[in-house]
């Protein structure tokens, strides 16, 4: 029972941080969420911005993908599945209005 009495140093479970910077893992993280929020927004708001949602979406899978290799602690991960998530979306429907190209 002694461990119930230990105050728990690490932080809450969910978004647990080690109190060291990492900024280029901030980095990844915020432009991962712009791409992707970019990319669902313009895919679900007209058809004739397909080059700017898949565009935006491909690269915000790519940036999202290496920001989850390197990544440290849960809240980034955490963010970077919303951002991942988002692009995907939006790189798909940019996709089916027209895709990459013109």
């Amino acid at each position: 029972m002694a461990q119930a009495l230990r105050p728990n140093t690490a932080g809450s479970g969910l978004m647990a941080t080690d109190g060291k910077r990492h900024p280029l893992q901030d980095t990844l993280l915020v432009v991962t969420l712009v791409l992707g929020l970019t990319s669902f927004v313009t895919a679900l708001s007209s058809q004739s911005l397909h080059l700017l949602s898949s565009w935006t979406g491909l690269v915000g899978i790519l940036t999202g993908a290496y920001g989850q290799w390197v990544s440290v602690t849960t809240r980034e991960r955490f963010g970077l599945i919303l951002g991942l998530g988002a692009s995907a979306v939006g790189f798909f429907l940019g996709m089916w209005h027209g895709g990459l190209v013109g």
